[in-house]
């Protein structure tokens, strides 16, 4: 673990290089899925599966916040050994421990009244601890900078998944049981080879057992674990106000359609940022402050504005289109919701990146204060606005709910640590991108079918004119281009020659 690491750039290049091909898995298995399951099948297992999120977060007990914090790097065998000890084998095992309590408490209250949980609920149960572990295992690989292993383990589960979830829906059954029990099975596979690194390069002992270094875990750990459900209650609470207020499965399933295919397109613009940005950024302001830090946030803003803006812009055009062409013409209600959820997923980030800061600072009751709002925000306009709009009321308050957050954010950051995007550079991709969408339609722009003929001509084609612009309108947007042509030229020459 204490081996030379590899650069930002070559971290940055495995994740997302791991979460595209991670995406390309969910490409191939959302249509299949989506054809085969109806509606209903398909509210339900995003329904058990939104569960099973909520309880991971809080049998992580905030460890993984932990972890990431308080890693020794540079340490010994013993502080390694004690860091293992107490930040990651003590919290899984009371885990664990607790799972285990909570399953026998089931079996005897239905034995005891009558009552027997469904299949899909005991492989949600199943499928519980077996991520806690897997979650904590992926964070200690990120933190001792593995980006390789956390980049084939990532692409060989999301593959193992498509494999046995289709596998088992196309053999089986037609049902979210079927489809489920197949992604346990891919679970459990990677898990292995998680026990086999695990087993390899953690140590625990009961000397290196300390009660101080558990509670400073905790401290830091347990607000960003209320943190941490607040955010899988966003994706949670709407799933859930939906099926209260509407009272069908179906609309569940239109809403879950549309906004699991938008997580795609936050998983790649949002997490695979920042799990490149958050590691460096930690570092540089630990060793050389907040001004490294904004020097940073300068660096990545221009280009990252202008891309997500140009993402963002062909999720408006062309989101239903996509729909269509992966799940067919019988799940086209669900274009509007991928569309406007999926441009709300692609700007966040630009606001998160240039307000980040409180974790830096260990304000993390600010950030629990935050996510919080944001939650409750989302509820009252859920409230107030599915009666009246049905799904795209849940799409409405999501996108209120999500500016808020992100805005708020920037507000509360110190200031020494703030660094907005600059206004030419948002005001340019902006314009590009509110011209791209005001004359598709105005011109008739891109008169082809709904699905993959307007997707693939109009998304190409509006790509393309999107980066020529910014191309022809940002020097620094070339003089980075070019810079990228060289280093890549002079890695492919030094290869050649050592071969």
């Amino acid at each position: 673990m204490t081996a030379k690491k590899p650069g930002f750039a070559r971290h940055y290049l495995r994740y997302s290089t791991g979460n595209l091909l991670v995406i390309l898995a969910g490409l191939v298995s959302f249509p299949i899925l989506t054809r085969l399951l109806d509606n209903t099948q398909y509210g339900i297992l995003n329904y058990y599966d939104s569960w099973v999120l909520m309880a991971v977060a809080f049998g992580k007990l905030g460890a993984q916040h932990a972890i990431m914090r308080f890693y020794p790097h540079g340490g010994d065998a013993g502080r390694l050994r004690a860091f293992s000890t107490n930040l990651y084998f003590f919290p899984l095992a009371v885990s664990i421990s607790v799972w285990a309590l909570l399953c026998v408490g089931l079996i005897f209250t239905d034995a005891a009244t009558g009552l027997r949980q469904s299949w899909m609920f005991w492989l949600a149960m199943v499928s519980a601890p077996l991520l806690v572990f897997s979650s904590l295992t992926e964070t200690v690989l990120r933190i001792t900078e593995n980006s390789h292993l956390v980049m084939w383990s990532r692409i060989g589960w999301r593959w193992l998944e498509v494999l046995t979830m289709v596998g088992a829906v196309v053999w089986l059954q037609h049902t979210a049981v079927a489809a489920y029990g197949g992604k346990l099975l891919a679970a459990m596979l990677v898990i292995l080879f998680y026990l086999y690194w695990v087993r390899r390069n953690l140590g625990v002992s009961r000397a290196s057992f300390e009660k101080s270094s558990i509670k400073e875990g905790l401290i830091y750990g347990l607000p960003l674990v209320a943190n941490e459900m607040i955010a899988v209650a966003f994706v949670l609470l709407d799933r859930i106000m939906i099926k209260g207020i509407i009272g069908s499965f179906e609309a569940v399933g239109i809403y879950s359609i549309g906004a699991s295919l938008a997580m795609q397109v936050n998983f790649f613009t949002n997490i695979t940022m920042f799990e490149a940005f958050m590691p460096m950024a930690n570092r540089l302001y630990a060793t050389e402050g907040a001004a490294a830090v904004r020097a940073l946030k300068v660096r990545v803003l221009v280009p990252m504005t202008y891309a997500l803006f140009g993402v963002a812009t062909l999720l408006w055009c062309f989101g239903t289109d996509a729909v269509i062409a992966l799940s067919g013409h019988a799940k086209s209600a669900s274009g509007p919701v991928f569309a406007a959820v999926g441009a709300i997923y692609a700007l966040q980030p630009i606001l998160m990146v240039a307000g980040y800061g409180l974790l830096l600072e260990k304000r993390t009751l600010k950030v629990l204060a935050l996510t919080s709002s944001s939650l409750a925000i989302n509820a009252a306009l859920n409230i107030l606005w599915i009666p009246t709009y049905g799904v795209m009321g849940a799409v409405y308050a999501t996108a209120v709910s999500s500016g808020a957050y992100a805005i708020a954010t920037c507000v509360w950051v110190p200031r020494e640590l703030l660094k907005l995007p600059e206004l030419r550079v948002v005001a340019t991709a902006g314009l590009l991108g509110v011209a791209a969408i005001i004359a598709i339609p105005a011109f008739n722009l891109f008169a082809l079918s709904p699905g993959w003929p307007r997707l693939l001509v109009g998304g190409s084609t509006v790509g393309a004119v999107y980066a020529i612009a910014v191309l022809l309108l940002d020097a620094r947007v070339r003089a980075m281009l070019r810079d990228l042509l060289v280093s890549w030229r002079g890695r492919v020459a030094s290869r050649m020659q050592a071969t």
